[in-house]
């Protein structure tokens, strides 16, 4: 019997979840499916430049399973660029990072709240109250419609 898959944390969700080359008709193009936590390994390995022993960390598997999962990742990224293929992000089983992102616009303080914790009315800093989601992490809350740190099987009819 196989051992039950390990939920693996995602801190983002894409922008933008499909990628297709350019001039060729939607219905012409065969399609490779990168999974929400391979897009996870890219953004923490590529983009980030984490080592994977602390990318794994962040996505709660073991570092030989992020590599399994960059490896993955970087291939269908190589077959979708170099076969002229659409790239669609869905799908995997993830658990959202259990921490909402909050940005003032008056002074432009970050910081940081558990989920579940309720809207906050003022910044920290300076207590105005021109308060808004980080952008990197709008959407994401609401994104999935999960309980924050349940593991979920998403596809892309649930968001």
């Amino acid at each position: 019997m196989a051992r039950p898959r390990q939920c693996r944390r995602v801190g983002s969700m894409p922008e933008s979840n499909y990628f297709k080359p350019r001039g060729i008709p939607l219905s012409m193009l065969e399609e490779v499916i990168l999974t929400i936590d391979e897009f996870e390994a890219i953004r923490l390995a590529d983009l980030e430049s984490l080592y994977q022993e602390q990318a794994a960390e962040k996505m709660n598997v073991s570092r030989q399973t992020f590599g399994r999962i960059i490896e993955s990742a970087h291939k269908k990224v190589a077959e979708a660029l170099v076969k002229g293929k659409a790239l669609k992000i869905e799908g995997g089983e993830i658990e959202i990072s259990a921490m909402r992102k909050f940005r003032c616009h008056d002074c432009q303080h970050p910081w940081e709240l558990p989920y579940g914790t309720g809207r906050p009315s003022e910044c920290p800093s300076c207590k105005s109250g021109n308060i808004h989601r980080a952008k990197e992490d709008r959407g994401f809350a609401s994104g999935l419609g999960r309980e924050p740190g349940r593991c979920c099987r998403t596809t892309q009819e649930e968001r």
